[in-house]
């Protein structure tokens, strides 16, 4: 298979249920002269790379592992060393790394990673984008697991290239006229008011003292393929600019259902040394909560983004 640092992608399709098989397949060769062993998920959606060390990944292979999550949108490396200043590292060669989250302290680790922690509500349980409820969302977000349930807590990740792709063509010209207010104030305005003083973050350069709502394209182009994708999740959005609340509903509803159908999602088994990255701008993500009162700790950073632009813009 060969990945092109121009986001496209030709590779022979394989049967998503095998994404877990030992058994080698064809290494993928990158425009750059790197070759990787890539094990896809799916034809365009997932994808295991083996056989990298990102610490002591070289520029080209940190260029070449930037193009195939442009190419698959999500990313697994297994059998990855880091420590959070490691996992920080790796996110400043593929971008700038942001705040770990717009408001939340995640307590005693560096500022830059968000920490999850299923003994403190650090659930995520609900489809969603990451913080699309700044005007300028991260452009994507590396995961790695810290302390893993003896089973469960899987990741499921939504296509929501292939979802838009996918909606019959009146649905798409309908959608592709709408944008959707996004709002992080149902999920965090308490805690930054209550547990932080008013007083969050550095968020692009300001330090975030309120969540303001705010409307973001039902439809987003993603900056670096054209692509279009949907860009709503139950997470953050709140409703649909414009119309009655009765038809914001019907809307987001079917939305919603039809970005989870089955064929538009992957799953993901977590392991120590497990690091997950994915394209924030055109994916979303939910994590089972089905492993009981065991513990569960992730860490994560987010790359900065760019403020999302609809067909019409």
């Amino acid at each position: 298979m060969t990945i092109s640092t121009h986001g496209t992608t030709t590779s022979e399709q394989t049967d998503p249920s095998e994404h877990t098989a030992v058994s080698a397949i064809p290494a993928g060769t990158v425009a750059s002269g790197v070759e990787f062993d890539i094990d896809e998920f799916g034809p365009n959606f997932g994808a295991e790379i083996r056989g990298v060390d990102v610490a002591a990944a070289t520029d080209d292979e940190v260029r070449a592992i930037r193009a195939a999550l442009i190419d698959y949108k999500v990313i697994v490396l297994r059998g990855q060393n880091l420590d959070d200043a490691a996992h920080i590292e790796f996110g400043r060669r593929l971008g700038d790394v942001t705040a770990g989250h717009p408001v939340w302290n995640s307590g005693d680790v560096p500022a830059e990673v968000y920490s999850l922690d299923s003994t403190d509500n650090g659930f995520a349980d609900v489809w969603h984008t990451d913080v699309t409820f700044m005007p300028r969302p991260p452009m994507g977000s590396i995961l790695r697991p810290i302390v893993l349930p003896r089973n469960g807590g899987d990741t499921n990740w939504a296509d929501a290239e292939l979802a838009y792709a996918s909606l019959s063509a009146p649905v798409r010209e309908l959608v592709e006229k709408l944008t959707a207010v996004h709002d992080g104030s149902r999920e965090f305005g308490y805690y930054l008011k209550q547990r932080r003083g008013g007083h969050g973050n550095l968020w692009d350069g300001k330090e975030v003292t309120e969540l303001p709502p705010v409307s973001h394209p039902v439809v987003r182009v993603h900056p670096e393929t054209g692509r279009k994708s949907l860009f709503v999740n139950p997470g953050f959005t709140s409703h649909i600019d414009g119309v009655s609340d009765a038809e914001s509903r019907g809307i987001l509803d079917l939305l919603y259902a039809h970005l989870t159908k089955p064929e538009h999602i992957v799953r993901h088994r977590w392991r120590l040394g497990d690091l997950v990255l994915w394209d924030n701008r055109n994916t979303l993500h939910y994590a089972n909560r089905d492993y009981g009162d065991n513990r569960r700790v992730m860490h994560r950073i987010t790359l900065r983004g760019d403020e999302p632009i609809g067909p019409a813009q």
